[in-house]
């Protein structure tokens, strides 16, 4: 079966909603509670163990295999525009998120400031930044864009590409 990331991903979704639903389901009907006055085997609800972990194994193997498929095309499936795979993206744009939180910090200092006074001495100290803004500006604009960039290459390839799953 071919699927695209998105595809597989929803699939994935999917089978663990079977999968919790069938383990409701199983919880309901595992032991039950009969009074001594009735038929033990006529309030008995249906179940079968090895049905169910049949099911349970089923449920498991194909979310094993459609997550090994997606693991591949991921590990070797290269980005346009970009010299990495979709596994190095994933880890790329986390990366990106936090050197802009970085940045965008660094953004925010003011270029001198009054320094805390802790109480020890009647001196005015000031804090001076150590860093050309214009530079750190231009590197956040610059990985904005390329993390941007990266997010709608990713969009175009989880939409489109297909990859080979065998269920």
């Amino acid at each position: 079966m071919k699927l695209t990331s998105a595809e597989a991903n929803k699939m994935i979704r999917a089978l663990k909603d079977q999968y919790r639903l069938l383990f409701s389901q199983e919880e309901n009907v595992v032991s039950f509670i009969a009074a001594t006055t009735e038929n033990v085997e006529e309030v008995r609800p249906s179940y079968s163990y090895e049905e169910t972990a049949a099911k349970y194994d089923e449920i498991e193997r194909k979310i094993r295999k459609i997550k090994h498929a997606l693991n591949v095309f991921n590990a070797t499936t290269k980005v346009d525009g970009f010299d990495m795979t979709i596994d190095e993206m994933l880890v790329f744009l986390p990366q990106a998120t936090d050197r802009l939180r970085k940045l965008s910090g660094m953004l925010a200092k003011p270029e001198k400031s009054r320094a805390e006074n802790t109480g020890r001495t009647n001196i005015i100290e000031y804090e001076y930044l150590n860093y050309d803004l214009e530079k750190v500006q231009q590197d956040y604009d610059a990985l904005m864009d390329r993390k941007s960039r990266a997010l709608s290459a990713l969009d175009v390839l989880n939409n489109t590409v297909q990859f080979e799953v065998e269920l």
